[in-house]
């Protein structure tokens, strides 16, 4: 019986990985929260990209998973018929020291700062 090709999905080496490609697309706060979820997960474990609920079309949905595993930041890979996606953290973490703490710290501190009520003037 014939088998189903297997698909697979494109990802720059390491060594293409470039930091402007990186933060290009952490630039993007619907890129920056799929991440935030990510980091949340074991080292290796995936998520489906139906995991990460985000109020966007399905093809913007699909856009933005693409830029960030063309970025080097993700990596997508079919499991039956769901795209799971990791952080590539141990890649990151060798070229980019830090990088993602600094960059996930200080979004969390953003997110602080805006759920913080305005004060009154004194």
């Amino acid at each position: 019986m014939p088998t189903a090709p297997v698909r697979v999905l494109e990802h720059p080496a390491p060594e293409e990985i470039t930091l402007e490609g990186v933060l290009h697309a952490l630039s993007d706060p619907t890129r920056l929260r799929i991440v935030r979820f990510l980091w949340r997960l074991e080292e290796d474990e995936g998520a489906p990209c139906s995991a990460i609920e985000l109020e966007i079309t399905k093809s913007t949905t699909t856009h933005h998973f693409r830029v960030l595993r063309e970025a080097g930041v993700i990596s997508q890979v079919y499991r039956g018929t769901a795209k799971m996606n990791a952080l590539r953290r141990r890649d990151l973490g060798a070229l980019f020291p830090g990088l993602l703490d600094a960059i996930l710290a200080a979004d969390a501190a953003r997110h602080e700062r805006e759920d913080v009520p305005a004060r009154s003037p004194a």
